[in-house]
């Protein structure tokens, strides 16, 4: 849940949530956003740097081709043109 610069979470009046929004997107306040725990999190892809490679060497390489091969055939799977 996006908090604010002060740690407040956005305000519910459509209005002032505008005007929020507006300041962020000018960058006159920053905003963080919140984890479980409560702290900020400053860089969110450093979970997903991770998970690749260890599901990679988690995997046999016969699955990794299957998962390979599933996601080219989707990719090139091309619909008939009615």
């Amino acid at each position: 849940m996006p908090i604010g610069p002060n740690g407040e979470r956005r305000p519910s009046n459509p209005i002032e949530a505008g005007i929020m929004a507006a300041r962020v997107a000018s960058g006159d306040i920053e905003e963080e956003y919140a984890t479980r725990t409560g702290k900020p999190i400053s860089n969110r892809s450093a979970g997903g740097k991770k998970g690749g490679p260890a599901r990679a060497h988690a995997l046999s390489a016969e699955e990794r081709s299957a998962i390979a091969r599933k996601g080219a055939e989707a990719r090139n799977h091309k619909p008939s043109a009615a």
